[in-house]
Formats: structure tokens, C-alpha cells, sequence
């Protein structure tokens, strides 16, 4: 059974940073892509971010393009999502998948393995 462990939440001011990490259980992860995805309260989860196998492709939601990047560190099982510019709208709880397949994929159905997410709260 696969684990996912996501850290780096936490409350900051519009315009701040945060990192995000997701640490995963199993070694063979390295083979898929992973992803970041969002919810927020009342709302359907939405995607944020993905890498593919390799970490040498990567794709992101339009609201967060160019604010957002996501990486992995395959030797550590690790993915992160650094976050700037934050707005208000960004506050969610802040979920990480793992895919079924080694391509980027903004698509939840290609996501069988979930974390419990980690809050971020952005004020204004």
C-alpha cells in the first residue's frame, strides 16, 4: 500500500511563499508522475500541478501558471510545490496523487493514490 505524507502547510499573508513536500512510502514511485491538487471549502478538488516519471515535464492549472512549480527528488520519494505570489484564492487544503501512469495527467481518474492533504491559508 502506497503512502503519501504532505508537509510545509501553514498560514501566510497574500504575496508570501510557501513550500509544500509530500514524502511517499514505496521506491518503485520514481516509474509515475505525480501531481498536486487543491480544495477548497464548498468546492470540488481541483488540479494544481503534475511531473511526470522523470521530473523533465511538467504542467499546471491555469490559475496557478507561473507562480507555482513542482518538482520531485526521486532518491528522497519526494515531491515538492513551491508556491509564490499567494492570493487568497489559493487557500485550500493542498493534496498530492500519485498516477497509474509516467506521464503528466491533470486528470483525477489517473490518480489511485491520495495523501490526507495539508492546509494553506492565504489573508489578505
Amino acid at each position: 500500500q502506497v503512502q503519501l505524507v504532505e508537509s510545509g502547510g501553514g498560514s501566510v499573508q497574500a504575496g508570501g511563499s510557501l513550500r509544500l513536500s509530500c514524502a511517499a512510502s514505496a521506491r518503485t514511485l520514481s516509474r509515475y508522475a505525480m501531481g498536486w491538487f487543491r480544495q477548497a471549502p464548498g468546492k470540488e478538488r481541483e488540479f494544481a500541478a503534475t511531473i511526470n516519471w522523470s521530473g523533465n515535464s511538467t504542467f499546471y492549472a491555469d490559475s496557478v501558471k507561473g507562480r507555482f512549480t513542482i518538482s520531485r527528488d526521486n532518491a528522497k520519494n519526494t515531491v515538492y510545490l513551491q508556491m509564490n505570489s499567494l492570493k487568497s484564492e489559493d487557500t485550500a487544503v493542498y493534496i498530492c496523487a500519485v498516477s497509474r501512469y509516467s506521464g503528466v495527467s491533470a486528470s483525477r481518474n489517473q490518480y489511485p493514490y491520495w495523501g490526507q492533504g495539508t492546509q494553506v491559508t492565504v489573508s489578505s
